[in-house]
């Protein structure tokens, strides 16, 4: 009889921590707020259209562009951008539009100019560059070879 009476006094102080283990576990459950899910903003707003870099003073260096964007609800469709024109990419083709040249070719004596070609490396900001470039330059002085089989004497 003792012994039932204390495997019931074992049950029961079990069934209370278990109790009191859920309860706790509960309560931090509780406690912890549930995130609210980030609102996804629908807009009828179009993409940005930027126009290209202008620079403030000279060729290249520190600019601005415009950006632009369309849509019956947008609260702006305009905006300026600060931007940067590299001052020692090849501008002829574009100040947004990087090329890896390959190396100058043989001098061509018919025009006396020497070309490469540029594959497009990188476009900024959309834009619009060839992808394929060509340029040329002068080659520079010729060298005329010296004429062979003749001597100078000199007389005394």
């Amino acid at each position: 009889m003792q012994q039932q009476q204390q495997q019931r006094r074992m049950f029961t102080a079990a069934l209370l921590a278990f109790i009191f283990i859920l309860a706790a576990m509960g309560t931090t459950e509780a406690g912890k707020k549930e995130k609210p899910e980030k609102k996804v903003k629908k807009s009828d707003c179009g993409e940005w259209q930027w126009s290209v870099c202008v620079p403030t003073s000279g060729d290249c260096g520190l600019g601005t562009r415009e950006g632009t964007r369309t849509g019956a609800e947008c609260k702006q469709t305009m905006k300026t951008q600060r931007c940067k024109i590299p001052c020692n990419w090849k501008k002829q083709f574009g100040a947004e539009c990087k090329y890896q040249f390959q190396a100058w070719g043989e001098c061509d004596l018919n025009t006396a100019l020497k070309t490469r070609t540029g594959n497009l490396k990188r476009a900024l900001h959309n834009a619009d560059c060839q992808k394929i470039v060509t340029i040329s330059k002068p080659c520079g002085k010729l060298t005329k070879p010296k004429p062979q089989g003749t001597t100078h004497l000199k007389c005394f």
